[in-house]
C-alpha cells in the first residue's frame, strides 16, 4: 500500500511501499527485540524495526530514529543521538512492548555524512549554529521525510503510537500521513559542554521542545 509521502517542510514527493523481507530474535544490552528487515523498493535501501513485546494494543511506545554514525556508534558528545537510541530502547522494555523504526538515510538530518562533517567543521571553524552551517553549503537544514517509517508501522498492524520524539515536525509528517500520536513522549538527555550549544539551536531555531535546557547560556 503506498502513501503520499511528505517531508519536514511539507514538499510532497513520490512514494512506493516498504517490503517485509526477514524476521529474527535479537537480544541486546537493552533486552530482547525482535528485528524486522524492509527493503524500501523506491531507494533500494534496507530498513528496519525492533519490536519488544505485544504492540497490538493502541499506543505503542514508539520511537522513529534517524541514522547517526558519529553518535551511536563513535560515542560522539556533538549530538545526544546515540543517549536517545538506548534510552528509548531501555523506556520500551520498562514498559512492556514498543517499536524503534530506524531509518537508515537520515545522516545529519539527511544530508549524509560527509556533508555533516562538513557542517560540523564550519560549526566548529566559523563559530555557525547547525541551521547556519548547513545553509551555508547550500543545503536544506532537515531533508528528512517519513514515508518509509509510516509503511513500517502500517505493516506492524500499528493504529496509534505513543511517540519519543521532542521533534514537532516529525510529529506532524507521521500524522500528516495517517498516523495517530496518542501521546507525545519527551526524549530529553542531559546537556554536556559538547553539545549544550548545538541543542540550543536546535531549540532555537528547529522549534525542538527541550524545556530541560532552560537557564542554560548560548
Amino acid at each position: 500500500m503506498a502513501y503520499q509521502e511528505l517531508s519536514v517542510n511539507g514538499s510532497p514527493r513520490q512514494t512506493a511501499a516498504v517490503e517485509r523481507v526477514v524476521e529474527a530474535r535479537l537480544p541486546t544490552v537493552h533486552g530482547e527485540f525482535r528485528a524486522i528487515g524492509y527493503m524500501d523498493r523506491r531507494t533500494n535501501q534496507e530498513q528496519v524495526a525492533l519490536v519488544h513485546g505485544d504492540i497490538t494494543a493502541h499506543g505503542a511506545l514508539t520511537r522513529v530514529h534517524s541514522e547517526c554514525l558519529t553518535g551511536e556508534v563513535f560515542g560522539s558528545n556533538h549530538c545526544e543521538c546515540g543517549d536517545q537510541l538506548g534510552t528509548a530502547m531501555r523506556m520500551m522494555v520498562a514498559d512492556g512492548s514498543g517499536i524503534l523504526v530506524y531509518i537508515q538515510g537520515h545522516e545529519g538530518r539527511g544530508i549524509g555524512l560527509l556533508a555533516k562533517l562538513k557542517a560540523m567543521h564550519l560549526q566548529q571553524a566559523e563559530g555557525l549554529d547547525t541551521v547556519e552551517a548547513n545553509l551555508a553549503l547550500g543545503l536544506p537544514v532537515d531533508d528528512r521525510e517519513y514515508t518509509v517509517a509510516v509503511e513500517i508501522l502500517n505493516d506492524l498492524g500499528v493504529e496509534s503510537v505513543r511517540l519519543l520524539s521532542n521533534n514537532p515536525l516529525k510529529r506532524e509528517a507521521l500524522e500528516a500521513n495517517g498516523i495517530t500520536i496518542a501521546e507525545r513522549i519527551p526524549l530529553l538527555i542531559p546537556p554536556n559542554k559538547e553539545n549544550h550549544r548545538y541543542l540550543l539551536a536546535k531549540r532555537k531555531r528547529l522549534d525542538h521542545s527541550l524545556p530541560h535546557l532552560d537557564g542554560l547560556l548560548g
